[in-house]
């Protein structure tokens, strides 16, 4: 009895948790970042007690809330891309569908959009996988690119400034705009531009049951 009952209590706080990180990454979302640790427990239904046994400043649950935003995505990411052996048409598949998310995930898009400064330094969700895609494709010879860093830091610009891109003008087809970015990229980091544009033209797997961050 006393291992069901903790089981429960596990669920409600893992419940709870969840709840908190939904909530903080709405605000985020919105670029309300100033809000009231009350406002953020009335928007999850949870108490002002429950806020304080998960985390210990508001701070504290907003870099919860970008972290798991990005490890869901990078997950997902991890996932639909394992099983391909050229390290540039990982790269090139994670960062169209990435470009792809902006409009389809909204929510998600802004979180990350929203903390994108710290995406270059981030040790979760996109960063440290783009950095070992990129070295990865290095390493192989696929990328000429003498820095690896460096040409993440141009990758990462790219796929920032594309996604404010598609927010603001959503004229702009964004598989289309992805896809030529993905494209200048492996040109840029020395693909042949007939193989470039090839990968870039290769079907897509679906990301939707993957992600949930607009629940």
């Amino acid at each position: 009895m006393a291992a069901i009952a903790g089981s429960r209590l596990d669920r409600r706080k893992a419940r709870t948790r969840a709840a908190l990180i939904h909530a903080a990454q709405t605000f985020i979302a919105e670029g309300k970042t100033n809000v009231a640790i009350l406002d953020i427990t009335q928007t999850a239904d949870v108490g002002m007690g429950s806020f304080y046994n998960h985390f210990s400043s508001k701070d504290e649950l907003f870099q919860a809330a970008v972290e798991d935003a990005l490890d869901r995505h990078g997950a997902a990411l991890d996932e639909v891309t394992h099983g391909i052996d050229d390290p540039a048409d990982v790269f090139a598949h994670s960062f169209r569908l990435t470009g792809r998310l902006h409009r389809r995930h909204p929510q998600l898009s802004k979180v990350i959009l929203n903390n994108g400064l710290g995406l270059a330094t981030s040790e979760h969700g996109l960063a440290p996988r783009a950095r070992r895609d990129i070295q990865s494709a290095i390493q192989a010879g696929r990328f000429t690119a003498g820095d690896a860093e460096l040409a993440f830091v141009i990758a990462a610009g790219a796929a920032l400034c594309l996604g404010q891109l598609l927010h603001t003008r959503p004229d702009r087809d964004d598989a289309e705009a992805t896809d030529q970015i993905a494209e200048d990229l492996l040109r840029a980091f020395g693909v042949p531009a007939d193989e470039a544009r090839q990968i870039c033209r290769r079907p897509l797997p679906e990301l939707r049951c993957h992600l949930s961050s607009d629940r």
